[in-house]
């Protein structure tokens, strides 16, 4: 049985979020703005059938398909936010599930941690992708599971703060998103990644 462990709708995918995964996306690139969806389930190998269910009924493009031991991640996109609308409701269809069925988000850790020393910020830089950190920066830190929640946690804090997105990571057991920026932005973009959270139930 497919355990649909996520099925995230961005409404506009924001330009550093978008940025960030365009680095390692192997499919079709969305455009800053493009609504998009993410789906996550288990086992991962059944998610090449619902790819390919999406693909046939709506007018999306498929940015990302990962394939993993356990977990299936897809991402596709539009301009049209009725034709993402369409691909996750064929999907859900295709489980017999409904958006009530899907696991809900857990926030497993979130943190500031204020001006950072100049060494610290140096080890960040060295296994990040994103943008840099400076010494002096504040910094906040989300764990999630679904791992797929970090994407919609990441962009609404950026709509929200005015901060950089320094890593993001949403393949796998858990989610991890680290932005920084003044202590007063990081805080505010702590508080629109949990408000998302929760408005997709967590508690």
């Amino acid at each position: 049985m497919t355990d649909l462990r996520a099925s995230i709708f961005i409404d506009q995918l924001q330009p550093q979020t978008l940025a960030y995964i365009a680095t390692w996306m192997r499919g079709s690139l969305p455009r800053s703005r493009m609504a998009a969806q993410i789906v996550e389930i288990a086992p991962g190998l059944d998610v090449e059938a619902l790819t390919d269910i999406v693909l046939k009924s709506a007018d999306v493009r498929a940015g990302l398909l990962v394939v993993e031991r356990q977990f299936g991640t897809l991402q596709f996109h539009s301009r049209s936010t009725a034709e993402v609308h369409a691909g996750a409701a064929a999907i859900l269809h295709a489980l017999n599930k409904t958006q009530d069925d899907v696991a809900r988000p857990k926030i497993l850790a979130s943190k500031i941690v204020t001006r950072i020393d100049d060494q610290h910020a140096f080890l960040m830089n060295r296994n990040k992708l994103g943008s840099m950190v400076l010494g002096g920066d504040s910094i906040y830190l989300l764990e999630c599971q679904s791992a797929a929640y970090a994407i919609l946690a990441c962009n609404e804090a950026e709509k929200e703060a005015d901060v950089k997105l320094i890593d993001m990571r949403m393949i796998g057991a858990n989610g991890r998103l680290y932005l920084a920026g003044t202590e007063a932005d990081v805080r505010n973009a702590r508080m629109a990644a949990e408000a998302a959270l929760r408005a997709a139930g967590a508690e």
